[in-house]
């Protein structure tokens, strides 16, 4: 069964927002890793992850709905 969740994607990674970022595609029971994934957004440019406003991690599943938000790692010094 398909759903949808709307994805927001922060500063550097904005260049693998797809076109359907308001209402992406995924497979219910799709894990964030799967998303990263399918974006082919590494995992090491993923440093922060929420799921309606709850910090996730890879593992955490998705069901069709949710709003997901990925931030990468903060430079600076």
């Amino acid at each position: 069964m398909s759903a949808t969740i709307e994805l927001k994607l922060f500063a550097g990674l904005q260049v693998y927002k797809p076109e359907s970022a308001e209402a992406y595609p995924i497979q219910a029971g799709t894990t964030i890793q799967d998303l990263l994934r399918d974006l082919a957004i590494p995992e090491t440019k993923a440093k922060l992850i929420f799921v309606n406003g709850i910090k996730a991690d890879l593992d955490t599943g998705l069901k069709g709905g949710e709003r997901v938000g990925i931030f990468p790692p903060v430079g600076g010094g």
